[in-house]
């Protein structure tokens, strides 16, 4: 069990900080997802058996994890040892592969206090409220004030504000016995960010004059060179849309892409359009972001369905899920016309602000065909720059090791071609490779003030799968079965045995789907339940009747010999009774 907790209370320092003590311990470092990956992000901080988490969140599964809702960190280390204290969960920013596993994994850790900025606390407790079952979250509020230092344990932390694609994205500077750690989180440099401010640079620079052993930084965008677009160029492009376009506009994008939805309202504003949002997520990402001061919509803008099939199509833009081509979400229900109020017209602008999450390509590019054929403009943003990714580019991330000079530096948020890259672009500007960790996820990391080791202990990070209620029930057996049906399906038969003779009661019935259409494999069928007569007569002579012998036996034989016509391995399930 994970010891209780006591939440620590806010204090303020002014002026300077007290000096770690000195120390000949280390402190580890263990990343429990979001390596070689991206999502699934959570590390621990651990020194003298004081935890501090940062981050818990999911991971969408792919086309290889049929029925899996999502994945999410393996927690065994801090689960099975009940001597680690976990002294706080900090939040970074408020995207789902940084807080989705949050209501799946707070009770097992016994609740812990989490520390976040008023919209992380908004969407993690709006998000809560489908978790009836569990108890109240304490979460302690982290806001960008320079003299505002939390001390939890043997760590001291301090905020700075970075731009991301969500507001209140924080970087992290975590005072430590051993040294200072710089932990990004997902960023880029954004001088010109729209609604929101640029990063504090001078801030950074202050905060890291204090002496950095240790950059964690993001390295989503590692591969790619340059800096990362402007909000403001993305802006002036969608601008251009909005003027031109001769009826509704339909802008899909993630929901909690705030500074998007942002830029479509104030657009909309201009050239006199009114404002509907589809899609329970974005309905209520809005709704907070808007209370919390983050959105600014003037009264009237934002319209009910109701009103808006009322409405002049040439002054109304939609704001909706579904640029990835998700299954759920609004945009491919109104090109299935499944939707309850809206259809695609002839004329329609529809934009895809996103681009393209690895492993959607085909939904996507299926749905910009549908949505063509009924009549529709796609604007994407391999047309013109009406995506701006949230994650630094080269540039941004050179840029952000010179300002930091730190003595050792790890990459993290990413696959390994991703660390790989930006380990090179931290020694290209004078980070010496030996002091460069490129780590895996559970691998155990250890810190000093002299040295960083990348040791040869694990702890447990295989995937967890949600799916549905069942949380972790889902294993390797499991998913290699779905995946087995879901490639070469089901092929059962049914066999009676008479217990006096040991042979057929009658001719076995034969069940099959995904495998064979059964109507045009007549003469495979009698093949098969020729064969099933001829195993179990063998198999009864050898011996007196055992059902799991002869179902042994039936599996085996009928699979290889179906293998062997048809070059395909559906799962063969023997039923066998004795009458």
């Amino acid at each position: 069990m994970i010891k209780q907790h006591k939440i620590p209370r806010l204090r303020q320092s002014f002026g300077g900080q007290a000096k770690p003590k000195e120390t000949t311990g280390s402190l580890k470092i263990i990343p429990l997802g979001g390596l070689e990956e991206v999502g699934r992000n959570m590390t621990v901080l651990e020194y003298q058996n004081q935890v501090l988490i940062i981050d818990m969140g999911l991971q969408f599964p792919d086309e290889s994890m049929p029925g899996i809702d999502f994945i999410i960190p393996n927690i065994e280390y801090l689960t099975h040892n009940p001597q680690k204290k976990i002294l706080g969960i900090i939040i970074t920013h408020a995207h789902y592969d940084h807080i989705g596993a949050i209501p799946y994994l707070i009770d097992k850790l016994n609740y812990p206090p989490i520390y976040a900025a008023p919209l992380s606390k908004g969407i993690i407790l709006k998000r809560q409220e489908d978790f009836s079952h569990l108890k109240k979250l304490h979460i302690e509020l982290l806001e960008n004030h320079k003299n505002k230092i939390v001390h939890l344990g043997p760590f001291a932390l301090e905020t700075f504000h970075l731009n991301h694609n969500i507001p209140d994205t924080l970087g992290l500077v975590i005072r430590t016995p051993v040294g200072n750690i710089f932990y990004t989180t997902d960023f880029k440099f954004d001088f010109h960010p729209i609604a929101d401010e640029p990063a504090d640079l001078s801030r950074i620079a202050h905060l890291a004059s204090k002496g950095v052993s240790l950059l964690m930084s993001d390295s989503t965008g590692a591969e790619n060179p340059g800096h990362s677009i402007s909000e403001k160029t993305i802006m002036e492009n969608l601008d251009k849309i909005f003027a031109q376009a001769p009826s509704r506009i339909i802008l899909a994008t993630f929901s909690s892409l705030i500074s998007r939805l942002q830029q479509a309202i104030w657009l909309s504003e201009k050239y006199n359009r009114k404002v509907t949002i589809e899609g329970f997520s974005m309905k209520t990402n809005v709704k907070i972001a808007e209370k919390l001061g983050y959105l600014e919509i003037k009264k009237g803008t934002l319209i009910g369905w109701k009103e808006a099939n009322q409405f002049d199509p040439k002054k109304l833009t939609i704001l909706c899920t579904g640029a990835q081509g998700e299954s759920e979400a609004t945009l491919i229900k109104v090109v299935n016309r499944e939707h309850k109020y809206l259809r695609i017209q002839k004329g329609d602008s529809v934009i895809f602000s996103s681009s393209i999450v690895p492993g959607n390509e085909r939904a996507v590019q299926n749905l910009k065909d549908d949505l063509i054929k009924q009549g529709a403009k796609v604007y994407h943003y391999k047309m013109l720059d009406i995506h701006a990714s949230g994650h630094g580019f080269q540039d941004d991330l050179k840029m952000m090791i010179n300002i930091t000079q730190p003595k050792f530096f790890m990459p993290i948020h990413g696959h390994y071609s991703m660390l790989s890259a930006h380990a090179e672009l931290a020694e290209s500007v004078g980070i010496p490779k030996s002091n460069i960790v490129i780590a895996q996820n559970g691998q155990i990391i250890e810190l000093t003030s002299n040295n960083i080791n990348a040791t040869e202990k694990f702890v447990p990070t295989n995937y967890v799968m949600v799916d549905g209620l069942g949380i972790g029930d889902i294993g390797e057996i499991v998913l290699r079965d779905r995946q087995t049906l879901s490639h070469d399906g089901i092929f059962i038969l049914i066999a009676l045995v008479d217990r006096k003779t040991g042979l057929l009661y009658n001719n076995p019935e034969i069940v099959s789907r995904g495998f064979v259409y059964m109507k045009e494999s007549k003469e495979l069928l009698q093949e098969v339940k020729k064969l099933i007569g001829d195993i179990v007569s063998r198999c009864t002579k050898e011996q007196t009747f055992n059902e799991m012998y002869i179902r042994n036996s039936l599996r085996d034989e009928i699979g290889l010999y179906l293998f062997k016509k048809t070059k395909r391995r559906p799962m063969v399930l023997p039923v066998v009774m004795e009458v």
